[in-house]
């Protein structure tokens, strides 16, 4: 038998990469989801692959949203929790707002796809303790928020260097995509024990081990236009490193892999937005096979079934 492995798409609309990089056009709510979301759900049909889709709130909220939305949960797939308000700094609200964030997004999702999220994704893996609160409080069975790398400021100076901020949102997003610290996260699955007495599943993202960099598809296409030659093998190193060190993967696309210039042209500047997307999609169909061939691959809330059958032993204290 193949080792377990999860997938899972962080659904992150257009409005959302605009409003964390401080185009205020962002708040007319500019939607590619009537284009990416019947294109990723044809693609993984064609490939029998159910996966988790992480949802923003303020997405399900919109009517316009309903029919793409309502689509994914209909083709089979788990529906997950990615906030409401889509902003990567979730460590600044107080407790009753994250509250808030966390049932709003819940009830707008569950009345747009007729499913209940039962676990979430803190948009730029943003992730405090009163989040981890919240959703226990809702009952919600795992979190999929922490991304073990050493990467984060180069990600951060990247992102500043291409946003248009004010000196305000500077200092708001000043820890954006986490510190070097997060490289200490662990790999494997655990429990995080909370002040109140209880637990919830941690399900990480999955990074090279021991180096720690990324590798999920979004940096494997940047890989790809880069240096065509390095990425899938680059990929395949990674997953090969993964069964050596007994990990349980858990990777995650995002609406950019399967778009180009062409399809959003105020996004045209994200990296490996350059590529045609012929090109893209068939670079991602070859990464997804491989993950397939070394891997059962499974939605994250089947990851987290499995993993709370088998017993999971180690439980380690939140810190910021």
């Amino acid at each position: 038998m193949k080792p377990l492995a999860s997938l899972s798409l962080d659904l992150d609309n257009e409005w959302a990469y605009m409003k964390t990089h401080g185009d205020p056009a962002w708040d007319a709510f500019p939607s590619y989801l009537d284009v990416v979301v019947p294109r990723f759900l044809r693609i993984l049909d064609g490939l029998d692959q159910r996966i988790t889709v992480f949802i923003v709130g303020q997405d399900a909220a919109l009517a316009k949203n309903a029919t793409a939305l309502r689509s994914i949960a209909t083709a089979g797939h788990e529906i997950g929790n990615h906030s409401f308000h889509h902003e990567p700094w979730l460590q600044h609200y107080t407790t009753e707002q994250i509250e808030d964030e966390i049932a709003s997004a819940t009830d707008a999702i569950v009345e747009a796809t007729g499913a209940r999220p039962i676990g979430f994704r803190g948009p730029g893996f943003t992730l405090s303790g009163a989040t981890l609160e919240a959703l226990a409080k809702r009952e919600y069975r795992y979190d999929c928020s922490t991304f073990p790398t050493y990467i984060g400021p180069l990600a951060r100076a990247y992102y500043f260097m291409t946003a248009k901020l004010t000196p305000e949102e500077r200092e708001q997003r000043k820890a954006l995509f986490g510190s070097i610290t997060d490289g200490r996260r662990p790999l494997s699955q655990y429990r995080f024990e909370l002040a109140d007495g209880r637990s919830l599943l941690e399900i990480p993202v999955t990074t090279f081990p021991v180096v720690k960099i990324p590798i999920h598809f979004s940096y494997i296409l940047y890989a790809a236009m880069k240096a065509p030659w390095l990425a899938i093998p680059y990929f395949r190193s990674a997953l090969l490193a993964c069964r050596a060190f007994g990990i349980s993967p858990s990777l995650l696309l995002h609406p950019l892999d399967f778009l180009d210039g062409s399809d959003v042209a105020t996004l045209a500047f994200f990296p490996a937005m350059q590529m045609p997307k012929e090109r893209k999609l068939d670079v991602l169909a070859r990464a997804l096979r491989i993950y397939r061939d070394l891997f059962d691959v499974v939605a994250v809330g089947d990851h987290a079934a499995a993993i709370e059958a088998a017993g999971v032993t180690r439980s380690v204290a939140f810190t910021a």
